[in-house]
């Protein structure tokens, strides 16, 4: 009786532009994943400005750097940073060395607060731009990331244009943009989009 040997089955489909090591992993574990963590809504945030004019397999590859020097993106820490500190940032080659991005961080931090201020979390304020679901298209901006970013420039947010916000909401999982023949679209379609009220206003930092 001869003995079927098992074949090795073939790789699974992803999107085109999950090609590295890296950026696979944080296709296949992270992208498109609903994120209702404030601090990593805010690490997004800053990681998502930063990319402007970049790759952002370069911003990848400065994620743990980008922790380490913002304080695990803890926005009442950030919030704090002064003049001294910006500057120490701006010798750092680990992160994205722009003035600009850094200054933005900092004032995105500030703006954060006073929006768990008033909505408890900065994640009940997101996920109101998409009535609290995940949504599944492949533009560059939609109605929903103008509405967001002309909503968080009045907040004070810096570096949160249209095309910005709309990458960020694919980032955490706002939107499925997975194409339909890679294999995380299914298992994210249907995924929880926003928490349920939670009984007492607080910070979630």
């Amino acid at each position: 009786m001869r003995t079927v040997k098992p074949t090795d089955a073939p790789p699974p489909v992803r999107c085109a532009w999950a090609r590295s090591p890296l950026g696979i992993r944080y296709h296949d574990e992270e992208w498109g994943v609903p994120v209702h963590d404030d601090r990593t809504l805010f690490e997004f945030l800053v990681l998502e400005g930063a990319q402007a004019g970049l790759s952002w397999e370069t911003i990848l590859n400065k994620r743990e750097n980008y922790r380490a020097a913002f304080d695990g993106f803890d926005a009442q820490r950030v919030a704090k940073y002064d003049p001294r500190k910006i500057a120490q940032l701006l010798k750092n080659p680990g992160i994205v060395r722009n003035r600009l991005k850094i200054a933005s961080a900092v004032q995105n931090a500030l703006s954060l607060i006073r929006v768990q201020d008033e909505f408890g979390t900065f994640d009940r304020y997101l996920w109101q731009f998409v009535n609290g679901e995940p949504r599944a298209r492949v533009p560059a901006r939609t109605e929903e990331s103008d509405a967001m970013s002309k909503d968080l420039k009045k907040r004070g947010f810096n570096f949160v244009g249209s095309t910005i916000c709309y990458a960020f909401m694919q980032a955490v999982g706002m939107v499925n943009d997975h194409t339909v023949e890679c294999f995380r679209y299914r298992e994210l379609d249907g995924a929880k989009g926003l928490t349920p009220p939670r009984r007492r206003k607080g910070r979630s930092m």
